[in-house]
């Protein structure tokens, strides 16, 4: 590098960037999109679910349900706040160790692996009861019409569809997210307005209170307790609402997608996280309780059994008007199903591919599963597990809405419940570590309190998840052996992680690293003026926090660099590297704790890695091809911060023109924060300079004759003179002289 320090032109260096799936931060609007374009989704089959097992009443369960639902996001809050790559399987972790845990993300998968299927199946049947509503409408109707094969099959093309977009890696797209919950908006307003009036037009009767009516006790509904039918524990109304209860909690299906999605969203992250549970809580309650609701009170019972697989489709059917209206407005219906759905789909393998992800960084899963794509840099490896699994699961249940409705139980209930026990856990095993909780906390004094809401919310989960283990047996059955299967996987394969990873840090990001001839602003996306931090010490990044906490990065980009040190000889003749000679697991360790410096501000960052023989000469260099205007860098071990600059400085030096002016900062651990212009720049003055300089000023403007001088001449004279002396006899008193000086620590250095 220094040769080519000599050229007169601007050095030549080639620097290796790191990217990693994050890094790019959303809007809470667009957060809530996200999550509503997965939890918005049950809204579609959870009415028709709910109904064909527990009877008319299934509405009053699902507004419970939607209710509840806030708490169990408060929950989640709680742990996000913590945790910014949160979700069930880090909190339990960290609550309740590495055995809960690989049960509960096995739980949460089997929830991911049918959420997907799910939705597209029942968009499957959305356009199957579309086309048969067309065939009556124009006289021609279609006699034993494949509903469930044709669902199946929508389903499988969707699966393919979004397996090849999400290998590209076309991820989440925020704004795809935000457009479809726009136009879905739009079709739930309408529904509303509509579904009032037909309402007042009509003798729409409420659904039941199954407090007094009770609810079907049978097979369907009790599983395993049928048995109980007849007993006096069936006229209990705690048996009654927890029954009801679980068969209606497919309702608040996605929740986890708000851990999954917290990663993403922008600064101020929790203010921001919370904004988006408010507006998903108040969205979900509109669209899925009151649809429930107008089913019951439009649709005549003797046909509403006929729409439990396309319920809404059922109530734009029966709204009042002409039916050409009717059938435009079913025709909607559809477009928004199949839009809504399709992306619940997208989402299931977005977020099966997180969460193993982030099993795979804690070593319970080998390497290979998050190999890069060749090509594109996903871990395709992971998409073609999940995508398998979702293929098989449609195949095997034939497109059957209800099957897979009853199997997608299993993981909904019980992950809420291990994420809920894992929160009250780690309120006593770590108090302190919360920027916000769950309400209800009673003090007990000497700084303890007892946590009533977390262990109310617990209580609720953990009962309808015990009464759901016995009323869904094919759930149960499907849920546990799909469990015990993946529970066996991950125990194996973290075996051979231990082994494998012998003396190495766990829990580390995988990056896509490709070479840059060019660091040019243009090339790596980011703007002149921006500020390059240094960094070498992944457990000492405490000044790159610092910087994107004053930093706002719509208006200044963050660049993070570290300089990979070579031996001139080593290389001598050949300066070309490859990414696996500059990027090994040391600057992967240092990448992800910068990315996740990064998640906990809702920042995004650039990172680089320069090859280099002398590691200021990289720093210099990459700042002035970039345009940077600060450099900011940590305590060196070995330095002090005036050494560093003096170091820092001297590359500055030695760089060809046109040289930049960049501003140099050395932040300490306990908060100070030393400054240093690089190159020709205004001095810094003490107090006690400016009033000696002034003094002098005095003295010498009282002769008239030099009436007309400035501080500037001033200055410029004890210079000339500085000079002189420096290059005579007095050389060696004048330096004493500036090293008492130096010796000095006035408040104004620091």
């Amino acid at each position: 590098m220094p040769a080519a320090l000599n050229n007169t032109k601007r050095p030549a260096v080639r620097v290796f960037v790191a990217t990693t799936v994050l890094l790019s931060f959303i809007s809470f609007w667009r957060a809530a999109a996200i999550v509503l374009s997965d939890l918005g989704s049950s809204a579609y089959y959870v009415g028709g679910d709910a109904e064909k097992v527990i009877g008319k009443s299934a509405p009053w369960f699902i507004l419970g349900v939607m209710l509840f639902a806030n708490c169990v996001r408060a929950l989640y809050i709680e742990s996000t706040s913590m945790f910014v790559r949160g979700g069930v399987y880090r909190v339990v972790r960290r609550a309740m160790g590495n055995t809960l845990a690989k049960f509960s993300v096995s739980a949460l998968l089997f929830d991911y692996v049918l959420t997907g299927p799910l939705s597209s199946v029942v968009a499957g049947q959305y356009l199957a009861g579309f086309i048969q509503d067309i065939s009556h409408y124009i006289g021609h109707p279609l006699r034993h019409f494949p509903d469930n094969a044709f669902a199946a099959m929508f389903g499988i093309l969707v699966t393919i569809y979004f397996w090849w977009k999400n290998t590209q890696g076309i991820h989440e797209s925020s704004e795809k997210a935000l457009q479809i919950m726009i136009v879905t908006t739009v079709m739930v307003v309408i529904l509303i307005i509509w579904c009032t009036i037909t309402v007042f037009h009509g003798n729409a009767q409420m659904p039941p209170n199954p407090l007094k009516s009770g609810i079907p006790l049978d097979k369907e509904s009790l599983g395993w307790l049928v048995s109980l039918k007849n007993s006096w524990i069936s006229h209990l109304t705690l048996f009654i609402v927890f029954v009801g209860f679980g068969h209606s909690v497919l309702a608040m299906s996605g929740e986890e997608t708000l851990a999954q999605v917290n990663r993403e969203i922008a600064h101020p992250k929790l203010k921001n996280l919370k904004k988006a549970a408010v507006v998903i809580g108040i969205y979900a309650l509109l669209f899925t309780a009151l649809t429930s609701f107008f089913a019951v009170m439009i649709i005549p019972d003797s046909v509403r059994p006929a729409y439990f697989g396309n319920l809404i489709s059922g109530i734009a059917m029966h709204l009042w008007g002409p039916p050409w209206a009717r059938l435009t407005f079913h025709a909607f219906v559809v477009l928004v199903g199949v839009l809504i759905l399709s992306g619940a789909q997208n989402t299931s393998i977005v977020g099966a591919n997180g969460v193993l992800n982030r099993v795979a960084e804690d070593g319970v899963l080998t390497d290979a599963f998050q190999k890069p794509h060749p090509r594109f840099g996903t871990s395709y490896r992971i998409i073609n597990l999940v995508v398998g699994m979702q293929l098989l699961t449609i195949v095997l249940t034939g497109g059957n809405v209800f099957i897979l409705a009853g199997l997608y139980a299993f993981g909904v209930v019980w992950s809420f419940a291990l994420m809920a026990l894992a929160v009250l856990v780690l309120r006593y095993t770590e108090p302190s570590k919360r920027e916000w909780k769950v309400p209800l906390n009673i003090p007990l004094g000497r700084g303890r309190e007892l946590p009533l809401g977390v262990i109310l919310i617990a209580m609720v989960l953990f009962i309808t998840a015990v009464v759901n283990f016995f009323t869904k047996y094919q759930a149960t059955i499907g849920g546990v052996t799909f469990s015990l299967i993946f529970f066996a996987l991950f125990t194996y394969s973290e075996q051979r992680v231990t082994k494998e990873r012998a003396g190495k840090t766990g829990s580390v990001d995988q990056f896509r690293v490709y070479g840059n001839e060019e660091p040019e602003n243009e090339t790596l996306g980011v703007r002149p003026g921006n500020i390059l931090v240094a960094v070498r010490d992944p457990k000492n990044l405490y000044y790159l926090r610092e910087v994107l906490r004053r930093t706002d990065t719509s208006k200044q980009d963050v660049i993070v660099m570290t300089a990979r040190l070579y031996h001139r000889e080593h290389s001598f003749g050949d300066t070309k590297f490859e990414a696996s000679q500059v990027f090994d697991h040391y600057e992967q360790e240092l990448f992800t704790a910068a990315v996740a410096a990064a998640e906990k501000e809702g920042k995004p960052i650039s990172l680089l890695v320069v090859p280099a023989t002398n590691v200021f000469d990289s720093i210099v260099v990459t700042a002035q091809r970039l345009e940077s205007s600060r450099l900011v860098c940590g305590l060196s071990n070995k330095l002090r911060p005036d050494e560093q600059a003096k170091l820092t400085g001297d590359a500055w030096d030695r760089l060809p023109e046109p040289k930049p002016r960049i501003v140099m900062e050395v932040r300490l651990p306990n908060g100070v924060s030393r400054e240093y212009y690089l190159g020709p720049h205004l001095p810094r003055l003490r107090n006690q300079d400016l009033d000696l300089l002034h003094r002098l000023w005095l003295e010498i403007t009282s002769d008239p004759r030099f009436a007309g001088a400035h501080h500037y001449h001033v200055i410029a004279v004890a210079l000339e003179e500085l000079e002189r002396e420096l290059h005579s006899e007095k050389r060696s008193e004048v330096l004493d002289k500036l090293w008492q000086e130096l010796q000095k620590r006035s408040d104004d250095e620091t």
